[in-house]
């Protein structure tokens, strides 16, 4: 497609006739993760934090119904999709209680809940070019109450030794701050507002992972900068002597940053990240899962609501004493609810759509969501990524993307005209 084909994703704008429910779906995306994050707040208000959770799902769950529809570009996918989300429908009727408190817990919980299930029906919306950027300007409001959140406890959440903290902590990288690292890695699309939220965004959860020492989040981030440098160099390579100068440079700095990491390794900063880069935390934990687990729940697991031994005083669960809700290393955690055949799906469908994005795409969006979607499977043994946040929720739009012939085609030239103009149907319903 050599043609500019900016005046047809404006015509595409034009022709939506339903963007205030699109743009009510991600007011309501927004309204959720601002109860949810909220909630952990010192002294949190949970009338406030649960009537936000209750608005923002009827938001979201209405629009989604209004703004539906059934056509798929590939048959392959279609047939995957429909036989996953299926499948899911079965791992949440499997763990499902029918009690006030299981209730509430499943539909305000983003990490635990039912709706990480069901984030793939997210493909179902009908996706006009206002959708990409309503999506933008989500992943920046997002980034600018990371960055509120965090000033505002940041005394609580430099204590290394406060537990809460650092739980709050997690939740706010997990559903605030990682998607900013999309900003990044589409820096040519935003103007420079947008970027620099984005990489202060970033940069802040990257150096409070080092000082807190929460490997999953340092490798997360770090990774999302990583990725946003090889998409800048693919989009710079007609200027290929800069290039090398830059990356020279870079390794250079990280080598002296090595060599200083190395002398002050006891300093208040590093110590603690330090002590922990060779702590193993995972391996126990991991023998009671494999201990614990037979051949039927590798193949099926053990429902929405399935738990794995963990019989250390930590991870006792108050209502099962001895077992935990989860299991902090993401594949096994998925098999864990799912089986192998969740885990087995999700793969299927995920790896062709990044190698589409990869290599079979003309736009620096698609190959950004090949790299989304090759961060959340490399995540999957760090870290816990697969949660209804926007961090996943973008992973489910990649897939599309990869498998969307017409995005991934679309000419680079009209997609920065596009994303660094102002929308008129934005203007017009503001």
């Amino acid at each position: 497609m050599k043609t500019d084909t900016y005046p047809l994703l404006q015509k595409l704008d034009s022709n939506f006739n339903k963007p205030n429910n699109l743009m009510l779906f991600w007011a309501g995306i927004l309204l959720y993760m601002l109860g949810y994050v909220l909630s952990f707040a010192n002294n949190p208000i949970h009338i406030l934090c649960d009537l936000l959770r209750v608005v923002g799902i009827v938001m979201f769950c209405y629009n989604l119904v209004i703004l539906a529809s059934f056509k798929f570009d590939n048959s392959y996918f279609k047939v995957l999709y429909f036989f996953y989300c299926f499948w899911s429908l079965i791992v949440v009727a499997r763990g499902l209680q029918l009690n006030y408190v299981f209730i509430k817990d499943s539909l305000f919980s983003p990490f635990l809940g039912a709706f990480l299930y069901f984030t793939p029906l997210i493909l179902l919306l009908k996706k006009p070019p206002l959708f990409y950027k309503l999506l933008y300007q989500i992943i920046a409001c997002l980034g600018i109450l990371y960055i509120i959140l965090t000033f505002l406890s940041l005394n609580s959440l430099l204590d290394a030794n406060n537990i809460k903290a650092r739980d709050t902590f997690e939740v706010l990288v997990k559903t605030l701050a990682i998607p900013s690292g999309f900003i990044l890695m589409t820096a040519n699309y935003h103007k420079k507002t947008k970027k620099s939220i984005a990489f202060i965004t970033l940069s802040i959860a990257l150096l409070l992972s080092i000082y807190l020492a929460r490997r999953g989040l340092m490798f997360i981030c770090g990774c999302a900068f990583i990725f946003s440098y090889f998409l800048f160099i693919l989009r710079k390579k007609k200027q290929l002597l800069t290039i090398i100068f830059g990356s020279f440079m870079v390794l250079a700095l990280l080598f002296l940053g090595l060599i200083a990491f190395e002398n002050i390794e006891n300093s208040q900063f590093f110590e603690k990240a330090t002590k922990r880069m060779n702590e193993d935390t995972r391996s126990g934990v991991e023998d009671y899962y494999y201990a614990d687990m037979e051949f039927k729940d590798y193949i099926i697991g053990r429902g929405m609501s399935g738990l794995v031994a963990a019989p250390t005083a930590i991870d006792n669960n108050s209502d099962h004493p001895g077992y935990r809700e989860g299991i902090e290393t993401d594949y096994l955690n998925i098999i864990l609810k799912g089986g192998v055949i969740s885990l087995g799906l999700l793969l299927l469908i995920a790896v062709p759509a990044m190698i589409n994005c990869f290599f079979f795409s003309k736009n620096t969006l698609s190959k950004a969501a090949g790299f989304w979607i090759l961060l959340w499977i490399i995540s999957l043994y760090p870290s816990t990524v697969t949660t209804f946040t926007l961090n996943y929720i973008l992973v489910w739009l990649s897939i599309g993307i990869g498998y969307s012939f017409k995005t991934r085609n679309i000419p680079e030239k009209s997609l920065e005209k596009y994303f660094n103009n102002p929308s008129l149907l934005i203007k017009k319903l503001i």
